[in-house]
């Protein structure tokens, strides 16, 4: 494990050693600041802490992607070329995602296999067999140009133009593909939960900030705590968090001069 990040258990551990009898958070039980532990760095890797993690996945036969288990949250999905960078599908909303209802053997009659007023829905995707380009060009090629005696054809059409489309579909877990080839593979960057993982860890940067949030939880509903401790410990849990940014995210004065002076170039003066 790398020497920046410290795991959730040790954390964990940390805290509860740390209470002592005349503490608000007396009495609290392992397994309830673990579960805090863990909200806290859900709430943090959302915000301060991003896990991005890249996948290769297989593109299914119904061109989908299933989503990875820790999914939360797409960056970018394509496929990488010789040179070692992504080719990004470009994201198409109108992709077909529809499902129908699965009938019983009279075709009439829904099937409500859970009896909770809902019935089941099996997949109806249509898959398209024809490239994106596929004879309808015409509509949008500009043709009335000439050049060196002949005609020109498809002028213009290389600015939007990608080697796949893609569409969110949150309700069957996956993501919906319309490729130009015969792609087998894409790959996915996505944030990751990394509360999920095996072995959780934070970055010792945002220690202090889970602490926060810890404690603040477990005083947050109990009813024998002053309500100025309550208010106490969330602005410490959002100060922490704060601080938290700003060790993430430093900004040094070298930064700021790249900023203020990339938009400048020296050139010769006729």
């Amino acid at each position: 494990m790398a020497r920046n990040l410290i795991t959730i258990d040790e954390v964990v551990n940390d805290f509860l050693l740390s209470i002592e009898g005349d503490d608000f958070a007396r009495n609290a039980s392992d397994i309830l600041v673990r579960n805090y532990a863990l909200r806290g760095l859900r709430e943090l890797g959302f915000d301060l802490s991003k896990r991005v993690r890249s996948l290769s996945l297989p593109v299914e036969s119904n061109d989908t992607v299933t989503l990875p288990d820790d999914f939360v949250n797409l960056i970018k999905i394509g496929t990488v070329g010789t040179d070692g960078l992504v080719r990004v599908f470009a994201r198409n909303r109108h992709i077909d995602i529809k499902q129908a209802y699965s009938y019983l053997a009279d075709g009439v009659t829904p099937i409500d296999s859970n009896a909770d007023g809902v019935n089941d829905r099996v997949d109806a995707k249509t898959v398209g067999t024809e490239s994106i380009l596929s004879g309808d060009e015409d509509f949008f090629v500009f043709s009335n140009y000439l050049h060196q005696g002949s005609m020109g054809q498809l002028y213009g059409i290389g600015g939007g133009f990608s080697s796949g489309e893609y569409r969110m579909n949150h309700d069957q877990n996956r993501i919906e593909l319309k490729l130009d080839s015969d792609i087998t593979e894409v790959v996915v960057e996505y944030i990751a939960d990394e509360a999920r993982s095996e072995c959780p860890t934070v970055s010792i940067l945002l220690e202090e900030a889970l602490r926060a949030y810890i404690y603040w939880k477990l005083v947050s509903r109990k009813a024998n705590v002053p309500a100025n401790e309550k208010a106490r410990a969330r602005n410490e849990w959002y100060n922490e968090k704060r601080l938290g940014r700003a060790r993430m995210n430093p900004l040094s004065k070298e930064e700021l001069l790249h900023v203020g002076r990339k938009n400048y170039r020296q050139s010769p003066k006729y």
